[in-house]
């Protein structure tokens, strides 16, 4: 089984670090909510738009030793291979910021991956060349879909609603907040534990 996996809040758990990056740059005070939209209200609403771009790329670019893995991750990924299947990491990021310093975050993502354990070229991990990065959200999908993936997982409803997959694909909406009401081909699910379950338990293929 091919099984495509997207990165940004699907491997990546994020909760917190907008925060705490933007404590580090001095651009709020503790007393602001610790989730990214809190973050991002709170500079919006002050008019300092442009402060909360240039963060999102400070987070992206430099500071991704902030974030983490979700619980179940590498739990996942080794009991896939084990198994036999190919795992591919299929994402859509811009290459550099709009605003501010230039970081090239497809490398910091990269190096995010490495750091977890998830990529390199040991048995039991992502090889390099099974982990791309996309322009754009149709550049990703189309990647997906020209490695013929039987599986994608994503956060986004939208990502799994696009062309692109091959039709008898699953589709798994990985949503821990139970944000979305996924479309009746999506499968939903709250946690890492839930897609081992789905996909490597016998209860989907």
């Amino acid at each position: 089984m091919k099984i495509g996996i997207d990165f940004d809040n699907t491997i990546v758990n994020y909760d917190g670090v907008f925060h705490a990056a933007a404590l580090d740059r001095g651009l709020i005070d503790a007393s602001v909510g610790t989730d990214k939209n809190a973050v991002r209200d709170h500079l919006n609403g002050s008019g300092r738009n442009n402060e909360f771009t240039e963060l999102q790329g400070y987070v992206y670019g430099a500071r991704m030793d902030l974030a983490k893995t979700y619980t179940g991750v590498k739990e996942f990924v080794a009991k896939a291979f084990k198994a036999g299947h190919a795992l591919y990491i299929v994402s859509h990021k811009t290459r550099h910021p709009i605003a501010g310093p230039q970081y090239d975050m497809h490398e910091a993502a990269r190096g995010f991956l490495i750091n977890a354990g998830l990529m390199g070229e040991s048995d039991g991990m992502i090889p390099p060349n099974q982990t791309f990065f996309e322009m754009t959200k149709e550049e990703k999908m189309a990647r997906a879909g020209a490695l013929g993936v039987d599986v994608f997982i994503d956060d986004l409803p939208e990502i799994l609603d696009m062309p692109g997959l091959k039709s008898e694909a699953t589709k798994i909406l990985f949503d821990p907040l139970s944000r979305h009401t996924p479309a009746t081909d999506v499968e939903a699910v709250a946690s890492w534990h839930d897609i081992t379950a789905l996909l490597l338990d016998g209860r989907a293929h």
